[in-house]
């Protein structure tokens, strides 16, 4: 297998575990704390900015990433409220949305150099 095809194998991995990752973040009882004042927010910007950062360097359809990831964080918000542990929050929604924004403008300002990388 060629290098390129090896190194595409595990960007595809670790980005599966980030997914994983933010899902359990976003559903465990007790999510670590942030020692910054609004630092759950910056979180979530942070997890959603990876996320997209991150599968936009694999997939170019950045649309459907955008939806894909926007659409996860609006679920496990939702899952968040319907625990009984947790409580949703239109906040991390927007924060979660806002990340996959940025992410996808700093996806697209490296997107040649990760496709010369990552192309098949």
């Amino acid at each position: 297998m060629a290098v390129a095809g090896i190194f595409r194998r595990a960007w595809i991995v670790s980005g599966w575990l980030l997914v994983l990752a933010v899902i359990y973040l976003s559903l465990t009882p007790k999510p670590p704390e942030a020692p910054v004042e609004f630092g759950d927010k910056i979180g979530h910007l942070l997890a959603y900015a990876a996320l997209m950062g991150w599968w936009h360097q694999i997939e170019r359809n950045g649309y459907r990433l955008a939806l894909i990831f926007i659409l996860m964080g609006l679920m496990l918000e939702i899952l968040q409220s319907l625990g009984g542990v947790r409580q949703g929050d239109i906040f991390d929604m927007a924060a979660n949305s806002l990340g996959v924004g940025l992410g996808w403008i700093a996806a697209r300002s490296t997107l040649d150099w990760s496709m010369r990388k990552l192309a098949p």
